[in-house]
């Protein structure tokens, strides 16, 4: 009993001078606190949506507050220089000034590698030590996080900061659960937990305490940006603060693409996929309904081309990307299929504006901005039935249709098929149908609903003491 009296002795004096640390750290911030903007964005050079609403944002924080310094926080080895110019060569967003960067050397704890198991769980809680290492180097009024790390607002609001967030989707929702309760494998439910009955109770579980938790950390924000309808009403189920979420359709450049003709040049139709080479896009889909397609093609049509343009992010993309190729060949598609890797905004006009559709194949994409852009090009839309697409961007415009909708193989060939079969005059129709609906989700939209959404936080900043 004597020995344990010591012991225990000792490791409250330990807590107490870790606890006594972390107090002397946040106050000591707290008085270094700046009246600044930090973006909470750790990887700057993924080439999606999300990082064109993080520049979209900086330029809108520009254009409302001059003043203000935007600050990125990033794990990327990037200067206020190359970040500005990225912005402007992959994304058309000129800043109004460079952003000041805040490197950080923990990244690590926010990679999905580093946990092959309770994936949500461990990136979540590593998300805190990152937050907390950005914190303690730059403490800004407000925090901006555009990357989805809903576990570290309570940390920012311990640092006295102002909790704003731009959320695509919710780390976790109902559909999720439902998943797994179907034993429905992909990528984010293992064959072996879907095959397994005790498994995928456990799993349900864990996935229920987790929502509990996302939950409680969401409701900590001010100010929450949705960018659609489908996860607006996820959030609002979970988070529980409905008047503090705001609906904002995620900035399309569509004043490029809104330009380029209708008409395609005669020759080999083209069909175009943009996205990122990650496994929640299903690329194999698309390439599987391809190759139907045109096997289904009568001998007096031209065989289409299906270009799939998009970025890796780390190696596993790139194999990723490898295996499509080898597929390709394997469908003995290699002739009809063409790939782009991290191409540059100009290139990715022009190969817009020579497709006569675009596909997209993902399962409850939360919002779907290459939809999107398929359509101000021009470009017939295909895509998943389920989400962003269905609820809020393939909708009729004035009574007529601005895409096609499929969930599985068969019906995205014959999405495909419809459209190569469409005589001109009818192609051409639903083209400009789409280009019109295209219209609702410009920059120009973004920045304004932005800004309107913002301005009763940032106005406190201009009010008379």
């Amino acid at each position: 009993m004597a020995i344990w009296i010591p012991m225990l002795s000792f490791l409250s004096s330990a807590i107490a001078i870790i606890l006594a640390s972390i107090v002397g750290t946040v106050i000591s911030c707290l008085r270094r606190r700046r009246c600044a903007v930090g973006f909470f964005h750790p990887y700057t050079n993924d080439g999606g949506g999300g990082e064109r609403v993080l520049w979209c944002a900086v330029r809108a924080v520009q254009d409302e507050n001059p003043d203000l310094d935007c600050i990125i926080y990033t794990g990327d080895d990037a200067s206020p220089e190359t970040l500005t110019a990225r912005a402007l060569d992959r994304f058309g967003v000129h800043l109004l000034h460079p952003p000041i960067v805040v490197r950080l050397y923990k990244r690590r704890w926010v990679d999905e590698k580093s946990y092959p198991r309770f994936t949500m769980i461990g990136q979540s809680l590593g998300s805190v030590f990152l937050s907390w290492e950005a914190l303690c180097k730059f403490t800004p009024q407000y925090y901006f996080d555009t990357s989805g790390y809903a576990f570290t607002y309570p940390l920012a609001r311990i640092f006295g900061c102002k909790v704003i967030c731009y959320t695509h989707y919710p780390t976790i929702s109902s559909d999720m659960v439902s998943r797994v309760r179907q034993h429905s494998s992909m990528y984010n439910n293992d064959v072996l937990v879907a095959k397994s009955i005790w498994l995928s109770r456990c799993k349900i579980v864990y996935y229920r305490l987790f929502s509990c938790l996302y939950g409680l950390v969401g409701s900590c924000a001010h100010l929450v940006m949705v960018n659609s309808s489908w996860t607006r009403s996820h959030i609002e189920k979970i988070w529980k603060i409905p008047a503090r979420i705001k609906r904002v359709y995620p900035p399309c450049d569509t004043s490029a693409l809104q330009v380029l003709p209708l008409e395609r040049p005669a020759g080999i139709p083209i069909l175009v996929s943009v996205a990122q080479f990650r496994p929640e896009k299903a690329h194999g889909l698309q390439l599987e309904a391809f190759a139907l397609a045109v096997n289904r093609l009568g001998p007096d049509m031209t065989k289409p081309k299906l270009q799939f343009v998009g970025s890796c992010r780390n190696k596993e993309d790139l194999e990723r990307l490898q295996k499509l190729k080898v597929r390709a060949s394997e469908l003995d598609m290699e002739k009809n299929v063409e790939f782009y890797k991290d191409v540059k905004y100009s290139e990715l006009v022009q190969l817009l504006g020579s497709a006569i559709a675009g596909l997209h194949s993902m399962i409850d994409e939360h919002f779907g901005i290459s939809v999107v852009e398929y359509m101000a090009a021009g470009a017939i839309p295909i895509a998943h039935n389920s989400a962003g697409p269905r609820m809020d961007i393939i909708l009729e415009e004035d009574g007529k249709p601005s895409g096609f909708l499929a969930s599985n193989k068969e019906e995205y060939a014959d999405a495909i098929l419809k459209v190569l079969r469409l005589k001109e005059a009818e192609r051409l129709e639903i083209a400009a149908t789409a280009r019109k609906r295209a219209e609702k989700f410009s920059e120009k939209k973004f920045y304004e609903n932005f800004k309107s959404a913002i301005r009763p936080i940032f106005s406190r900043l201009h009010a008379p003491t």
